[in-house]
């Protein structure tokens, strides 16, 4: 191939952003909210990493011993006791930790799996799937797949919302059904009829917040390391469109920005689990105390 044809070939660095940033999906939409488009890789990876999770539990599980443990098992009972211990501190009610402090577990590791997919080469799977797309027939240049559920917000909204039905469970389970429909209209402000539709609306405000805000602060931040790594990636890719001393400096700095923000991503993506986890500890919590 000449030089002429290869950078005809060769995409803007637009033209690479954009498509390692769309999703392989069922259908492609221009509406801002279609229930009908399905994210397949989003639904595949966290499927996948879902049961890998599960599956790293309950082999922990199943190996336990009392005398002294491995390293595997170690690691997994410290994160067993800092969950139990957090869940503690929040959830009072010892029924009801049964179920919470389980629950926060597998949040945990489940969102630590799904954020760990941006430490992996950004080019790596999205290859691996055009070479399996193009040998299916399909043209290689829409072979889409992002690699990352957490820096999908479907995905992270979805996990959100699945806290709220835990909490709206728990506040009626604790509190009644009659209970809490009482609550929501007599707090914060109090309770006279003049206030109800006041303390209604606040108390949807709230709900919509804290389920907007939980789901949203997980995808930006999975969202912005996911940019920075295909940034880095572009710094690595020029070094074959410019002079040799500029690419080796290229490739070099390539390699270090690689290397330095990958290691200070794992704690971002360790931060954001244990937030998601926290964040749910505290919501559910509060769908046990009464206003």
């Amino acid at each position: 191939m000449s030089a002429e044809a290869h950078d005809a070939a060769a995409p803007t660095a637009g033209e690479y952003i954009n498509h390692h940033l769309t999703f392989w999906s069922n259908k492609h939409s221009s509406a801002p909210v279609d229930f009908s488009v399905f994210h397949w890789d989003s639904v595949i990876f966290s499927i996948v990493l879902g049961v890998l999770g599960c599956f790293l539990l309950w082999r922990a599980a199943r190996a336990a011993t009392s005398g002294v443990p491995g390293r595997f098992q170690a690691a997994v009972e410290l994160l067993v006791e800092m969950v139990e211990s957090q869940a503690k501190g929040i959830v009072h009610n010892a029924n009801s930790r049964k179920l919470v402090s389980p629950l926060a577990l597998t949040v945990f590791v489940w969102i630590f799996l799904m954020n760990a997919m941006d430490l992996l080469p950004v080019d790596l799977l999205p290859l691996i799937w055009e070479k399996i797309y193009g040998a299916m027939g399909g043209d290689p240049h829409h072979a889409y797949l992002r690699v990352v559920p957490t820096a999908d917000l479907s995905v992270t909204m979805g996990l959100s919302l699945g806290v709220l039905i835990v909490c709206i469970v728990y506040n009626i389970k604790i509190k009644g059904a009659g209970g809490w429909a009482h609550e929501l209209i007599s707090a914060p402000f109090g309770d006279h009829p003049l206030l109800y539709p006041f303390n209604f609306a606040m108390q949807m405000i709230e709900f919509v917040a804290k389920t907007v805000s939980h789901g949203m602060r997980l995808f930006g931040n999975m969202f912005a390391g996911e940019l920075i790594f295909l940034l880095i990636a572009l710094m690595g890719g020029a070094f074959a469109s410019v002079g040799l001393g500029t690419g080796i400096g290229l490739a070099i700095g390539h390699i270090i920005a690689g290397s330095a923000w990958a290691i200070f991503h794992i704690l971002i993506i360790t931060l954001q689990a244990f937030v998601f986890m926290m964040l749910t500890l505290v919501y559910i919590g509060q769908a046990h105390d009464a206003h």
